[in-house]
């Protein structure tokens, strides 16, 4: 007879782990016990040795579908097992070292019995099982028991504590489960605070008649897994015209979400790797091709009964779709033959709302009605957004489905010390390093926004006492101004850790470096991020460097030239700013004026205060250098006639851009299809300089030559100048691998090109996929600098 212990870490609490392991046990014929406690789950057990290693080999093979070993550490047992079968004792409190699953879509099995009239789940919104449901969003400290989450406030029926207790149920300790009976409950409200009367609709209940206000135009508020969104039928331009004006978000484009993928098919195309990530436990937000947008596409079919309203996605060829991912949704869809918009319950820029207080007051005056519910969401978790490029994953929002599951660090850093990460000031995310991973917490948004701040340190006070994280050092952003860095400098003096400041490119680069398993000890990459600025070393905006990298260090190689942000911030939002700044860093105004006279964005610039402008510029008032690509993305989009005297959020002419370019120009090999850079050795590194792409461009405008085919040459060419810089650096540098990194390369086109081109140069190219390209990695990459000079410095 053998007696051990063994600890199983991981994500191994609330995915059904436990009753795997007593049907295992029991099934190998052992005696002993399974509980939860703070590192994970702990089993004793006693039987022969074949049994136990049996036993072993099944559980690593048959782990629930939700749950992930990380590690699994067999001991022998000293005491005495005083057990005559297997049985699965109560969670035990202690130090915090398990994972926390994320909000799980809902299981097939739950769809079937949320429809079966039969079931006593029923039309029963908040369904859920071991292998569903919510995770994430409900828990408010660990172990993962139900007294530990939001579903505390709801005592199980005794229908519901059978199922619980039943080790043979898929409800076996699956700690939201609840009924009709016991759990929480939905119900509808009007905006107005007139009551809803029965005789408004012949429907089901209230969950059924939100479909029949959708069909109607009115707007809905939906409270979800993790916020509340804020719903229209997608077909209805008036409805979605409406959405916008009330929510003030004019032109970003809207999520949809549709019943089932063949309603998705009618729009979009969808390939083999995107179906599996729309109906994955995930279930994300997936960017996807429009239909009818090519020659050599499928126009939609005939029995298509609506469009979708050309509002959802102005300026756009991709929708991004979800499928339901909560019994609530699947019920409201039911009867629901198009999509709907399905966009976070907020006004433009402010978190989501997740409490039924903040969404009366907040979104009385955007929403129709309010479908509410009465458990209470702890945690806001944002739907995420993903998309395949090349049939590879790219994350472009970490969210829901997805965090907080962790990410392992690469060879080398298994011993570090804990360490915390602010992230950046748009697209925040922090990260905590420990025993050998990542945990990246869910997208948090732009912290400019003084509720999206305090929604960053509840976030942040929450997931340290979860992960019970006693940081013993923090990372932060070079730039002095960012709200994160400054926190985290407060948190560093008051707690006397020590604190490093990271650049920003080189937190891209190590997050990418991180993501790809690169180990410690891995000579220089090349890292190539492009962005719309982040702070430098010589203080500075840089945004489109080539940089010689490792974990520890980095030598800046090459950037482009540097212009001027005429107005700061404005330049972001008001694109014809950064054309008038690249026009006069290239000295060709004067030339402008003489030539190109004709010119739209000429006489539109002719109405600006020149003046003033060139004023700003010389004295540099409020006018900084930056080498950014995102902004000459701006200045380009602008001079064609896309979005020039104003954007209503970050790269929204540069995503503009992107949508019209001319495919027969891209594919087209003639030099008369690129536009010329220049390559200027300046203070110790190569500098690009877009000089002759203007002049080449100001002739096509000239010429009239269409604005599709001039963006189409603009991106060709920023590709090609790209991998000439990495062929002339490799000649002087040794660079085995290049990484592509930082917001711009969320850009599909100028990623393909640069792609397919260093892959013909036999050249090792790493990108993101796990993480966001854009700012959304820079607390994994922080954190992973900060660690590996913190085993340097040890």
């Amino acid at each position: 007879m053998t007696t051990e212990e063994i600890r199983v870490r991981g994500t191994v609490q609330g995915v059904g782990f436990r009753p795997t392991v007593y049907r295992l046990a029991k099934a190998c014929g052992l005696r002993g016990d399974v509980c939860n406690d703070g590192e994970g789950v702990l089993i004793r057990v006693a039987g022969s040795a074949a049994a136990l290693t049996e036993f072993v080999t099944r559980l690593q093979q048959e782990c629930p579908p939700l749950g992930k070993i990380t590690e699994l550490v067999r001991t022998s047992y000293q005491g005495e097992l005083h057990f005559d079968d297997f049985v699965i004792t109560d969670s035990v409190s202690g130090v915090s070292r398990t994972e926390i699953a994320p909000d799980a879509a809902t299981c097939p099995q739950c769809q079937q019995e949320i429809f079966d009239p039969f079931s006593r789940f029923y039309r029963y919104p908040f369904t859920n099982c071991t292998y569903c449901g919510p995770r994430l969003s409900i828990i408010r400290a660990i172990p993962y028991d139900r007294c530990n989450t939001s579903m505390s406030a709801f005592v199980m029926c005794p229908e519901c504590e059978n199922s619980y207790h039943d080790v043979e149920n898929r409800r076996f300790h699956a700690q939201p489960v609840a009924c009709h009976v016991c759990g929480p409950q939905a119900w509808l409200e009007r905006a107005d605070g007139k009551p809803v009367t029965a005789s408004m609709f012949s429907m089901l209940d209230d969950v059924d008649a939100v479909c029949t206000l959708l069909q109607k135009g009115e707007i809905v508020a939906i409270k979800g897994i993790g916020g509340i969104h804020l719903a229209c039928d997608a077909t209805q331009e008036a409805a979605v015209q409406k959405l916008r004006q009330r929510k003030k978000r004019y032109d970003k484009p809207f999520a949809l979400m549709a019943r089932d993928i063949q309603i998705i098919e009618e729009y979009c195309i969808v390939n083999d790797r995107e179906r599996e990530l729309l109906t994955s436990p995930a279930a994300p937000i997936v960017l996807l091709q429009k239909k009818g947008l090519g020659t050599n596409q499928v126009k939609i079919k005939e029995h298509t009964q609506k469009s979708i309203a050309p509002s959802v996605a102005p300026g756009q060829n991709t929708l991004g779709f979800m499928l339901p991912y909560t019994p609530l949704h699947h019920l409201i869809l039911r009867r629901m033959n198009r999509p709907i918009v399905l966009t976070s319950g907020n006004l433009s820029d402010e978190p989501q709302c997740i409490d039924n207080g903040e969404a009366r007051q907040k979104l009385a005056h955007i929403a129709d009605y309010f479908l509410l519910h009465n458990r209470e969401i702890v945690n806001r978790v944002d739907d995420s957004v993903v998309r395949v490029v090349d049939d590879k994953l790219q994350t472009i929002r970490r969210a829901r489905g997805y965090a907080p599951a962790p990410l392992k660090l690469p060879p080398g850093f298994h011993n570090v010390p804990q360490i915390l990460a602010m992230g950046s000031e748009l697209k925040n995310t922090f990260c905590l390093l420990r025993e050998g991973e990542a945990i990246l917490s869910q997208h948090l948004g732009d912290l400019e926004n003084a509720a999206a701040f305090g929604t960053y340190q509840d976030t942040l006070s929450l997931y340290l006492n979860l992960f019970a994280h006693q940081p013993q050092a923090i990372a932060v952003d070079l730039h002095p101004e960012y709200l994160s860095s400054k926190l985290g400098r407060e948190l560093a003096t008051a707690n006397h850790l020590q604190l490093y400041s990271i650049q920003h490119h080189h937190a891209h680069i190590a997050a990418c470096m991180a993501e790809n398993s690169i180990p410690l000890d891995t000579s220089p990459v090349l890292g190539i991020a492009f962005d719309g600025l982040g702070y430098g070393v010589d203080g500075t905006l840089w945004g489109g460097e080539f940089l010689l990298a490792d974990y520890h260090q980095f030598k800046r190689l090459a950037t482009f030239k540097p212009v001027a942000m005429i107005g700061g911030k404005q330049a972001i939002y008001q694109p014809w700013r950064n054309t008038y700044a690249h026009l006069i860093a290239a000295n060709l105004w004067e030339d402008c004026q003489q030539e190109y006279t004709d010119l739209e964005i000429l006489q539109f610039l002719n109405q600006k205060p020149i003046k003033l402008l060139n004023q700003l510029v010389e004295k540099s008032i409020n006018a900084p250098l930056a080498s950014s690509v995102g902004r000459l993305f701006d200045a380009v989009a602008a001079a064609i006639g896309i979005c020039p005297e104003e954007c209503s959020y970050e790269g929204q002419a540069a995503i503009a851009m992107e949508a019209i370019v001319d495919l027969p120009t891209l594919n087209n090999n003639e030099e008369k299809a690129i536009y010329p850079f220049n390559f200027v050795f300046s203070d110790s590194i190569y500098c690009i300089d877009p000089h002759p792409m203007w002049q080449f461009l100001l002739n096509d405008l000239k010429q009239q030559t269409p604005q599709q085919v001039i963006a189409a040459k603009f991106h060709k060419s920023l590709a090609n100048v790209v991998v000439e810089m990495v062929k002339h650096l490799r000649q002087e540098n040794l660079i085995n691998q290049v990484i592509l990194t930082g917001g711009v390369f969320q850009n599909t086109i100028l990623l393909q090109l640069v792609t397919k081109q260093l892959k013909e140069l036999k050249i090792n190219l790493l990108t993101h996929s796990l993480v966001p390209t854009n700012d959304g990695n820079l607390s994994l990459g922080q954190a992973i600098i900060a660690a590996a000079n913190s085993i340097k410095t040890h």
